[in-house]
């Protein structure tokens, strides 16, 4: 069974639109998508109308932010009811953080003499929230950086100009809004945050202490043997294991949907837990 349990329209930091992205997922001959947009359910019913058309089975899905040990970490939440009202609270909150820090990241950007930097990156996120991917496309498209690793070392980061962090809700809380939404919570590319494979270990550990159900061990980008510890620490935490290409749609992301390595044990896979209680 083909899997994508994690990918991003244009309501957060995505090209696409949600019809487009459940279109290229069944193109990609996907038995199972979910579209996880960053702290918002916004574009959850378009792609549900898509899916029902064309015969796809939709997950229902968000990426939230939020802190462990002072760092921000994502968890996406899977199988949520999208009128939950604890949910719909939460991503309140997380969507005016987000549109605060936009305002902080552009004057710290102005004062590295990039000027008009919020209207300019305001028009790459036409209607929907501003991300720091918003930020980093519109300084490529300045020319000011040639990639998108370029632009976090340079600008988006620590102490560079636009390196505004916030103050996400813990990941406590977070897990407990997707689970009152009835959805099950799994630790979104556990070895792309800025720590070592040692720290992430313990961040997984800390959250399945606080409910987390699992832990996502394929990613576009993953090696084999990346695959191979995630997996391991899956298996010795006990917890589930999720695949999703993260997928956004820019020019300069050779991410494709559906375009992923096998799950080592499908058995523990998410989906099965989403589908059968």
């Amino acid at each position: 069974m083909l899997i994508d349990l994690h990918s991003h329209s244009y309501y957060s930091d995505g090209v696409l639109s949600p019809a487009s992205l459940v279109r290229l997922a069944h193109e990609a001959s996907c038995d199972v998508f979910a579209l996880t947009d960053h702290d918002t359910i916004d574009g959850q019913e378009e792609a549900m109308i898509e899916s029902e058309n064309i015969g796809i089975n939709l997950i229902t899905g968000v990426e939230i932010s939020a802190l462990w040990s002072n760092m921000t970490v994502h968890i996406v939440g899977l199988g949520i009811d999208p009128e939950n009202e604890t949910l719909k609270k939460g991503l309140l909150k997380h969507k005016e953080l987000r549109s605060q820090r936009a305002i902080r990241m552009a004057r710290g950007l102005s004062g590295a003499g990039i000027n008009g930097a919020l209207e300019k990156t305001q028009a790459i996120a036409s209607d929907g929230m501003i991300t720091r991917t918003h930020f980093a496309q519109m300084l490529i498209q300045e020319g000011v950086c040639k990639d998108m690793k370029s632009v976090f070392r340079r600008y988006l980061t620590g102490k560079k100009p636009g390196g505004v962090g916030a103050q996400w809700e813990s990941y406590e809380e977070v897990i407990g809004w997707i689970h009152a939404a009835g959805g099950v919570g799994v630790i979104a590319h556990p070895l792309r945050y800025r720590m070592t494979n040692t720290k992430a270990r313990r961040m997984i550990s800390s959250l399945k202490d606080a409910g987390c159900d699992g832990v996502e061990v394929v990613t576009a980008n993953s090696t084999k043997d990346e695959i191979t510890l995630t997996s391991k620490w899956a298996n010795e935490l006990d917890l589930l294991v999720s695949s999703g290409s993260d997928f956004h749609g820019w020019p300069n992301q050779r991410i494709q949907i559906g375009n992923l390595q096998e799950l080592p044990e499908p058995s523990k896979c998410v989906i099965n837990k989403i589908i059968n209680g």
